[in-house]
């Protein structure tokens, strides 16, 4: 998908590309490098060299970025006496070394500015002094040790440290968070830097959708370019999928979607790219006069401003700014009235026309992709009608590789991160206290530090418990059941993703603390001091289930009566791949918790069980006033994910091996595979509206230019139908559209511009449309399908 991404990326008006680099990925074994696969690091920056892009190499090591251990190796933890992003000579031995890895491997293919490359960045460390007092003395002296390390690997490029307010000479500090025009570097001499814009939030299990509004964001860059900013990244322009188990916890969600500009599976989200792709040229018509002078700030008003760079005394371009969150002006500048929305900035590149508005949204939209998908049911793409198969996971120790130690022991320390899962089994003799052949009601209680854990008594499930992404940890308390003699309690603790953000982040635990069993009248017998046994991992695991080898083995189990609702099996099904050459998503909402693999490639964990509050959503989130993650939600009550993404190139093009593994109970038979067949586009521009930014030219009277609908198709795609298309007053929203009481049907017009093209501008004129209602404010509302 590299291509294409970046093929968007561009068009959409950015110059440069950031990437982290994943030490846990490209180190996975400590001295074993791994460069292959998407993990092709040296292929991905030459990809975007080959765009004519520049790269920001953000190696970090640490990158947060909700990846699993922040992007560390697990294997760095257990290295005897180490501490992580501290003056600790064990640490800053390993990290030297990754870092040194990295350049060295840069430098021998070219690939800084100074070798001719696209390199024209790099960042060390990451987002440290938001933790950095947690470390006292120990964290100044790292800051400093850091950036000396990164200077003397002589990149011939700027370093930089995000977030970083101390960063010493000549490591550039640069800003983090949703608005950073307010921020200034620790010296004159290096410039105002943001290297995160958020273009929404990252999703958690068990929470809502967060999203962010394209005329929010664009305000936000209008606002920090308008105060002298010189470099701007979105975090994230494409935020893509957590395949496998990379995503970071707690319940850090498989999907990394982001609302950003570029969407999960690759397509182009409207009106988001559009409007800040209109946003980028606007700003880069203003570029010479940005470099040519610092600003000079005029008060307008009350929460208004104007920001003027002048290249010459008499040719200026100028930013209007008015950052109240509730009310519209109508200010006076350089002679001329102009109309400010709320919470918006307006771009001059000649001090008198607008050509932009970051709150005046005349890019299309698209409406919901679900609406131009086609979904086939898993059960139509079968060979046979009784193609499952199926595994019943064994409950409890499996194998004789498991052992025993007295007490409850640490989750990730037991595991090493090879398995999300580690059983605790032990067995309770009540011999003494009840009858031959009678039994007795306990209650057993649970504490664990997370994040979720299944309870099973003599093998039988008898409870779910879990945390969240806020609040990992969590208690279960059941009744149970003992009959006489010895009874087995096994539990099964279960990460969702290793802890990736917050000071000392590297040694937070997991796993069960506390057991306490209660008789209902007698008290508590306390076994967390017992003797336990462990198992690490799932036999299925251990078999390679999951895999294409083991496709045809006799280990599965193949019927009719398709078992449903059971907790820890594994399915099997093999499949025929839907026609087309795009994304698929694999739609899960039928199953419960678990983790899902095509041909042997994970596509992540899933756990569409787990609801998120049913309150807090709004249909119209208000753009204007302070944005934060909690403030745009969508689709409360629901899963915050059910479809998966499979793409392409994972998919053969005959048969194809699905394999899932539930851990709660669902019905595999439900599930469906979607393919996106078209897409439907719709745009409302009124007569009052700026003419398209890359309409405006020097000495040019702009107010003399009309403004256009513009309408555009993915790549390869074209516009068959026009479901609506009305000049004067229509009424309603995308998807509803409805014609008002003036009116024209210019949908034949229409028709001839765009129909079977990839795009289309069609101007708002009353001399291509006629006028049907004189000195009335007219626009013009089209809603088009798209189709490959």
């Amino acid at each position: 998908m590299w291509p294409d991404i970046i093929k968007k990326s561009k068009e959409g008006g950015l110059d440069v590309i950031e990437t982290y680099v994943f030490w846990n990925y490209h180190e996975p074994v400590k001295g074993k490098y791994y460069f292959e696969g998407r993990f092709d690091l040296v292929r991905f920056v030459k990809t975007v060299q080959e765009a004519g892009l520049l790269v920001h190499l953000r190696i970090g090591p640490y990158a947060c970025a909700e990846w699993n251990y922040g992007g560390f190796p697990v294997w760095l933890h257990f290295i005897p006496g180490i501490q992580f992003r501290t003056t600790n000579n064990l640490f800053k031995k390993e990290m030297k070394l990754f870092l040194a890895k990295i350049v060295g491997l840069m430098k021998d293919e070219n690939l800084f500015a100074s070798q001719g490359g696209p390199i024209i960045l790099a960042q060390v460390e990451n987002e440290y002094g938001n933790v950095e007092g947690s470390y006292g003395v120990g964290g100044e002296l790292y800051v400093k040790w850091a950036a000396e390390t990164a200077v003397n690997l002589n990149t011939t490029v700027p370093w930089v440290m995000c977030a970083q307010h101390d960063a010493p000479d000549p490591i550039i500090n640069t800003c983090n968070g949703f608005y950073c025009d307010r921020f200034s570097p620790n010296s004159p001499s290096k410039p105002k830097m943001w290297t995160e814009n958020y273009s929404g939030w990252f999703l958690a299990f068990g929470n809502a959708i967060p999203y962010r509004p394209a005329e929010d964001l664009a305000f936000a860059v209008a606002r920090f370019f308008e105060t002298g900013g010189t470099f701007q990244n979105y975090y994230m322009y494409y935020g893509g999928t957590n395949f496998g188990r990379t995503a970071g916890g707690p319940l850090v969600a498989t999907s990394y979607d982001y609302d950003a500009p570029i969407d999960e599976y690759g397509y182009i989200r409207q009106p988001k790219w559009s409007h800040l792709r209109d946003l980028h040229k606007a700003i880069k018509l203003c570029e010479e006069h940005l470099i040519s002078s610092d600003p000079i700030q005029v008060q307008l008003g009350t929460k208004i401003e104007a920001h003027i760079y002048s290249k010459t005394s008499n040719d200026c371009a100028a930013f209007l700014a008015n950052y109240d969150s509730s009310l519209d002006a109508n200010v006076t500048f350089n002679g001329n009235s102009y109309f400010l929305p709320a919470w918006s900035v307006s771009i001059l590149p000649d001090c008198k026309n607008v050509i932009f508005n970051t709150a005046k949204v005349v890019a299309q939209r698209n409406l919901q992709v679900i609406s131009s998908a086609h979904a086939s049911s898993v059960n139509e793409l079968l060979r046979a009608p009784s193609a499952w198969s199926w595994y019943k996971e064994k409950v409890g120790i499996w194998s004789n590789n498991s052992f025993v130690e007295s007490g409850l022991l640490e989750h990730i320390d037991t595991t090493k991160d090879t398995s999300d899962y580690l059983w605790y089994t032990t067995s309770i003799n009540v011999e003494e206290d009840i009858m031959l052949g009678k039994e007795k009601d306990y209650l057993l209680h649970i504490e664990s530090l997370g994040h979720a854990a299944l309870v099973f008594v003599n093998k039988r499930l008898q409870g779910f418990g879990y945390g969240n992404h806020e609040d990992e940890s969590f208690n279960l308390t059941k009744k149970i059941t003992f009959h006489h003699g010895n009874n087995t309690l096994d539990i099964l603790s279960m990460m969702i993703g290793l802890q990736n953000y917050g000071p000392w982040f590297d040694v937070a635990g997991a796993g069960i603390y506390s057991v306490i069993l209660s008789d209902l009248m007698d008290g508590k017998n306390d076994l967390s001091y017992e003797e336990w046994s462990y198992q690490v991992g799932l036999e299925g695991e251990y078999l390679g289930l999951d895999k294409i080898s083991l496709a045809n083995s006799s280990l599965w189990t193949q019927g009719t009566a398709l078992p449903v609702n059971h907790s820890l099996i594994w399915y099997k099904v093999t499949i025929l791949a839907p026609e087309g050459k795009g994304p698929l998503a694999l739609n899960l909402a039928s199953m419960g918790k678990g983790q899902a693999w095509v041909n042997g490639q994970s596509i992540g964990r899933y756990w569409t069980a787990y609801l998120s509050p049913s309150t807090g959503c709004t249909d119209n989130c208000d753009y204007r006033g302070t944005f934060d993650p909690y403030k745009c939600l969508k689709d409360c009550g629901q899963p915050a994910q059910t479809l998966y993404h499979i793409p392409r190139t994972w998919v053969h093009p005959g048969e194809n091996l699905l394999v899932l593994h539930e851990e709660l109970g669902g019905d595999p038979s439900k599930i469906s595979l979607l393919t996106r067949t078209g897409q439907e586009i719709c745009a409302h521009v009124s007569e009052a509206d700026p003419p398209p930014a890359d309409s405006w030219k020097p000495n040019q009277e702009f107010n003399s230019q009309i403004p256009e609908v513009r309408l555009n198709c993915e790549q390869g795609w074209h516009i068959n139908m026009i479901n609506f298309a009305s000049f004067g007053t229509p009424r309603g929203n995308c998807g509803t559209f409805s014609p008002g009481i003036c009116h024209v049907n210019v949908t034949s017009i229409v028709q001839q511009a765009c129909i079977g093209q990839e795009r289309c501008a069609i101007p708002i004129s009353t001399t291509k449309f006629g006028d049907p209602c004189p000195r009335v404010l007219k626009s013009l509302a089209i809603e088009a399908l798209c189709s490959a």
